[in-house]
């Protein structure tokens, strides 16, 4: 079936066979044909799937006809994602005289601004904290919208974004067609859904609970926490022709890691929360433009970008929870496409490795890499103690790192297992460890609100 088989016009069908697509997805297939009459839409499908040219197809197809003015809007939970949807919807739109403009946090808000009341736009993409802003400053009016989506929706529920889409939906008009997308539909969407749509079609093309696509293979690799390193180094240098996103839980980890990997001599970008939108924006495009080849990230990677060709995600850290390790390795193996989903795990991630294997409903193949010492101990310090001996290395002075290989872990987002004592001190023989006292007889003070002195304490 082709794209013209599904009713869109010729000025969107150019569009479309453009961007290299010659035929419909699964969920383009059912969910166009429900939206171009008008009907509400509810739409479950797995990540990887084209759920965005399913929505933005049939609505620059309907937003032909009719009057200039901000008549779509698209609410999305990321910057990312917002970049993202805007992109496609530019290149769809190259065709047809409509204007799409984006608006999200972490940028200055005046050319937003500009942009919405002086050059105008006839298909808005906007996160809900930045379009309440422009909404508050009377820069923006909703009272023509003809279209709203909610994409992602269960991640903007997850995020906190609830009471912002509440709001919303009483800025709109209270005439008008909405659609529903997400990767999956959870029972909290419910409540939202009764609010904003009018006897919606459902298309149910994903399980309620999340299931990675079956192209991708993926595989566990035992580790000791202090090889991770090293590990990720070795799989990566086996995997020469790679486009890799490796995964941590902590910006601090993702930071750190990435320092590791320049070290190692790989071409390597970070991508989380704390990076300035500048940042993030030059470290997504050179991920995309292969300038970069492997692109560290946290979890505001799992879900909102979409780069072709990544033919491996690595979790460096176990996720949390099944549903951010579906996510995240459903950056791979999209559109069709295969991949490898590699997770590096450690004796203390046992509990989060048995709940991703009964989600998934299988036991997933551990592997380990010949020629690699598994059994290497951590370098000793001057004094004989091993590295990470009983706290963590954060614990260190900054520039304290006496080992032979590898920075020090990433922060793992959990605290640190110790021996010798329950805050990783070893006492002395014979009696309890005090702190030093100096020349006169006095004891240093802690600061109580100082992480590390009550770690000591």
């Amino acid at each position: 079936m082709s794209f013209a088989a599904l009713g869109l016009p010729e000025s969107i069908t150019r569009g479309v066979r453009a961007v290299g697509y010659t035929s419909p997805t699964p969920i383009q297939r059912e969910a166009i044909p429900i939206i171009l009459p008008g009907h509400d839409l509810v739409a479950a499908a797995q990540t990887g799937s084209g759920k965005t040219a399913a929505f933005i197809l049939p609505i620059l197809s309907r937003l032909l006809d009719g009057p200039r003015a901000l008549r779509a809007l698209v609410l999305v939970p990321t910057r990312e994602l917002a970049a993202q949807v805007e992109e496609a919807a530019m290149q769809y739109a190259r065709y047809a005289d409509l204007s799409v403009g984006a608006v999200f946090g972490g940028v200055p808000i005046p050319p937003q601004e500009r942009m919405i009341m002086h050059e105008g736009v006839d298909v808005l993409i906007a996160t809900p904290g930045r379009l309440l802003d422009l909404h508050g400053r009377h820069s923006v009016s909703l009272d023509e919208v003809e279209i709203l989506v909610l994409d992602e929706a269960d991640r903007m529920v997850d995020m906190g974004f609830a009471p912002d889409l509440q709001r919303i939906l009483r800025l709109l008009p209270t005439r008008r067609q909405t659609l529903m997308f997400s990767a999956t539909m959870p029972a909290e969407l419910n409540a939202v859904a009764r609010e904003a749509l009018h006897n919606p079609r459902r298309l149910a093309l994903a399980p309620s609970v999340a299931r990675p696509a079956p192209a991708i293979a993926q595989a566990f690799y035992p580790v000791a926490r202090h090889l991770k390193a090293d590990l990720l180094h070795e799989l990566l240098e086996r995997s020469p022709d790679r486009t890799a996103i490796v995964f941590t839980r902590t910006k601090r980890g993702a930071d750190r890691l990435y320092r590791v990997l320049q070290q190692r001599g790989h071409k390597t970008g970070v991508l989380h929360g704390d990076r300035s939108q500048s940042q993030r924006e030059r470290a997504l495009r050179d991920f995309k433009r292969g300038r970069v080849e492997v692109l560290v990230a946290t979890d505001i990677a799992s879900r909102g970008i979409d780069v072709d060709d990544v033919t491996h995600v690595i979790n460096y850290d176990v996720p949390r929870s099944p549903d951010d390790y579906i996510h995240r390795i459903g950056r791979t193996g999209r559109m069709d496409a295969t991949g490898d989903a590699f997770t590096l795990i450690t004796p203390e991630d046992r509990e989060e490795v048995a709940a991703i294997e009964k989600t998934l409903g299988r036991r997933i193949e551990r592997i380990e890499l010949d020629d690699f010492d598994y059994d290497r101990r951590r370098p000793a310090d001057a004094h004989g103690r091993h590295e990470g001996h009983g706290r963590r290395q954060e614990g260190k002075s900054r520039g304290d790192h006496r080992h032979t290989h590898v920075e020090p872990d990433v922060d793992h987002g959990r605290p640190a297992r110790t021996r010798g004592g329950s805050h990783g001190h070893v006492p002395p023989p014979g009696g309890h460890a005090t702190p030093a006292a100096d020349a006169h007889g006095r004891r240093p003070k802690r600061n109580a609100t100082d992480r590390r002195s009550r770690r000591r304490m």
